[in-house]
């Protein structure tokens, strides 16, 4: 509007992509001879985002013909294949760049003009930020991503962190990897990386989620198709390491697919039978467990959770490295 012979509004409204019209206060703007730029404040309510309170930056300005995204200050760059954005773009998302087209072709429209523009989306601040996101892992360099499927953000969710590691997932088989980790925290994760040399984006941030990421290696033995970019079919994964602490391998031995404390149990009974020890089944936690069986008991969880999960990937090598808390490998399997 402003480019283009308005004046900035105190606040705007936008349609998102499910037909929701939020209105946003202006937090900054600011305009030249060719150019304007707006900005609002990112607010992620209770989602705990690193982004929340970040301004976030739009500028526009005529371009040599048609519309063309930039990345500016704090706006990553795609550098790996397997993303919904060529290498080389800005790390700008396909809905996003649907809603700036929509406005753009719409108030080219209003005001006669042809849809040349070049925007640029700015976050101030947001390499450093980047650095407490997935987005190195992912191959984004330089700062943050413009995401968003529906414009809302929703409260930290399991389909948030498991929509990670799929796009984790994607990545690896783009860029060729065959062999790729998932692991139940930051001390297995790193004991595994060590232990074969993986590079960072082979690495996915798998967490209790070990369902998300399985079942997803398993409908998509080769990288999806993505309509938005068009890239090759990426290579297979030929091979998995799981690596956790004893309690959560456990309860993976056991068939569960989530691992959080608060949605899997150990089976205590279970074990007890199976180690024929009476006193096993009332025991508190798995390290417990683990003290009254003896040593064999983890190498049993890697043996048993390694046969679960080659049952469910047909075709893939698996490897399950069990740790304790200070690193220590326990038990490998495979």
């Amino acid at each position: 509007m402003r480019l283009w012979g308005g004046d900035f509004p105190r606040e705007v409204t936008i349609t998102l992509p499910r037909g929701e019209t939020p209105t946003f206060p202006l937090a900054h703007h600011a305009a030249g001879a060719d150019w304007a730029e707006t900005g609002i404040t990112k607010d992620a309510g209770d989602d705990p985002d690193v982004t929340h309170g970040a301004l976030v930056i739009a500028r526009v300005a005529p371009s040599g013909g048609g519309i063309v995204f930039r990345a500016g200050e704090g706006v990553g760059t795609v550098t790996m294949p397997g993303l919904p954005i060529d290498v080389g773009e800005p790390a700008i998302n396909p809905v996003p760049r649907q809603m700036i087209c929509q406005t753009i072709i719409e108030c080219a429209t209003t005001y006669g003009q042809q849809t040349d523009i070049e925007v640029t989306v700015s976050v101030p601040g947001g390499e450093i930020l980047a650095q407490k996101t997935w987005n190195p892992r992912l191959g984004i360099i330089g700062g943050l991503s413009i995401l968003g499927t529906t414009g809302i953000v929703r409260p930290f969710s399991c389909a948030a962190w498991i929509a990670s590691i799929h796009r984790g997932i994607d990545v690896a088989r783009a860029s060729g990897t065959g062999h790729v980790a998932g692991c139940t925290g930051a001390t297995s994760e790193r004991v595994v990386q060590d232990l074969y040399g993986l590079p960072d984006h082979a690495m996915l941030d798998m967490g209790d989620f070990a369902g998300g990421m399985l079942k997803y290696l398993k409908k998509n033995p080769v990288k999806r198709q993505a309509i938005e970019c068009q890239t090759n079919r990426g290579s297979a994964i030929k091979r998995l390491t799981i690596g956790g602490g004893i309690g959560k391998l456990t309860k993976l031995a056991q068939g569960a697919m989530d691992l959080h404390s608060s949605r899997s149990q150990v089976d205590f009974a279970g074990l007890a039978q199976e180690f024929d020890r009476p006193e096993v089944a009332s025991a508190t936690t798995a390290l417990h467990a683990a003290e009254l069986i003896g040593p064999q008991m983890a190498q049993h969880v890697a043996e048993r959770a390694r046969c679960y999960v080659m049952d469910m990937l047909n075709g893939v090598q698996v490897d399950i490295v069990v740790i304790d808390r200070a690193g220590t490998i326990l038990a490998r399997s495979g």
